[in-house]
């Protein structure tokens, strides 16, 4: 009975050899599992990767805890009392895993964990989280690179539920770094926010821009997105790209298609399908790039079937909460 209410029973901590990994890179560790009072029959050990996401509704923003990547480790066997197991593991993590650090800092808002899932039959099921520092890709660290060069400062991070226009996700959210822009564009530009979409062929870079308003006319957003493999995106001056694009924003108001330069690697080639045409070069647009996405329901019901395992009830861990509130207090802006 005391085993049924999770009393004496098995324990599970999950060590990492990488806690640093890249956007598709490998995480190695170890489960180690040790056995309570009395022997236990372990039906899977399973690993998840969790990070907080926002999502818009009807009533308002909401925030919860999203599974994004699952996966077991083993299957079932028997544990006796007091016994020691260890299950190493090693697992890719998708390409659109969010950053958590970048210029050698957290990233304020954003928190990506993994967590360990031991189910025991007949019992309460015990869990383990961990966090994982996601650091930028080379190509993805060259535009960061050039809006520290601009004198950007980062305001935060935020992982919204949702889809871009234009551009192929496998995860039904997306990481928005935002910027507070330099004195050169901070009477015009509200605020920048930097979206990367990343895949082993290449990588999206899609900009957003709070254009101010006038006395008699309104704000709005303007985007621009490039599509450029990673070798491409190495070679490429993106300081000079993206104050040409803000300069553009700022005179005239919006970027418009005659801004786009030819920015591609024809290895990576056009691809026309469901999501929409996109290639090797740079695409602007006003107001027309985002997609309101799944929402809540939907992130918990495709789940099972799909890459995301839904939502991850804060009470299933008990440290899940603190893990997730952390990185409220890191402050933001400032030098890189």
């Amino acid at each position: 009975m005391l085993g049924a209410l999770g009393i004496g029973g098995p324990s599970v901590d999950t060590v990492l050899a990488t806690p640093r990994v890249l956007p598709g890179g490998t995480l190695i560790g170890e489960v180690r599992i040790k056995g309570g009072d009395a022997g236990s029959e372990i039906e899977y050990v399973a690993l998840g990767l969790v990070s907080r996401v926002e999502a818009e509704a009807g009533d308002g923003e909401h925030t919860g805890i999203a599974e994004f990547f699952h996966s077991r480790v083993s299957g079932a066997f028997h544990l006796g009392a007091g016994e020691s197991r260890t299950i190493p593991f090693q697992i890719t993590i998708p390409w659109e895993t969010p950053i958590t650090e970048f210029g050698g800092r957290p990233a304020r808002g954003a928190a990506v964990g993994v967590r360990t899932e031991l189910s025991v039959a007949r019992a309460v099921d015990k869990g383990d989280l961990d966090p994982v520092t996601v650091v930028p890709l080379p190509a993805q660290e060259r535009v960061l690179q050039a809006f520290a060069r601009l004198g950007f400062d980062v305001k935060g991070s935020d992982i919204e539920v949702g889809r871009l226009h234009g551009v192929q996700q496998h995860l039904p959210f997306f990481q928005e770094i935002e910027f507070h822009p330099p004195g050169r564009w901070a009477g015009r530009v509200n605020e920048v926010e930097l979206t990367f979409v990343a895949d082993p062929g290449g990588l999206a870079v899609v900009l957003e821009a709070d254009k101010r308003g006038g006395l008699f006319t309104p704000g709005h957003d303007s985007f621009g997105r490039f599509q450029v493999t990673h070798e491409h995106a190495m070679r490429m001056d993106w300081a000079a790209e993206i104050s040409g694009w803000l300069d553009a924003l700022a005179q005239h108001g919006h970027a418009t298609a005659h801004d786009a330069h030819h920015l591609g690697d024809h290895r990576y080639g056009h691809r026309d399908d469901h999501h929409g045409h996109y290639g090797g070069h740079g695409e602007y647009d006003d107001d027309h790039h985002r997609h309101g996405g799944p929402g809540w329901g939907t992130v918990a019901a495709v789940g099972a079937a799909g890459v995301v395992g839904g939502l991850v009830a804060a009470e299933a861990i008990d440290e899940i909460g603190d893990f997730f509130e952390g990185d409220e207090s890191e402050e933001g802006g400032g030098d890189w």
